[in-house]
């Protein structure tokens, strides 16, 4: 078993999961539970499959977990997009959480890749 708040991945989606709710915080209250609550609940999953995954005896069972948190990453990106399409964040907002969560990919995908070794 393995001690996610160690992982530096993991602390990352964290600060990532702070920015996000600042973010949709500032979205119309009639979006609460739509996009809104969609990518709350996607930044959650990145951060509960990180530790999840950290639960499960073996390696493979793990980097599962992993990628689905890679994947809800993916859905973040495109879930901001279409918060800039319709003016609920704008361009710097945009720029700064797309950067943030392309760190983030990266890191999960070299994670998964080293673990991938063992």
């Amino acid at each position: 078993m393995r001690d996610y708040k160690k992982l530096e991945v993991w602390r990352i989606a964290r600060v990532n999961n702070k920015k996000v709710y600042e973010l949709t915080g500032k979205f119309p209250k009639d979006e609460i539970f739509a996009l809104t609550n969609q990518m709350r609940r996607a930044s959650i999953s990145v951060l509960s499959n990180i530790g999840e995954g950290c639960s499960r005896d073996s390696v493979k069972e793990f980097i599962h977990y992993l990628r689905i948190s890679m994947g809800s990453v993916k859905e973040l990106e495109c879930q901001f997009y279409a918060a800039l399409d319709v003016g609920y964040i704008n361009e710097v907002e945009f720029d700064y959480i797309m950067e943030e969560l392309d760190k983030l990919g990266k890191k999960l995908g070299n994670y998964i890749k080293y673990l991938g070794k063992l």
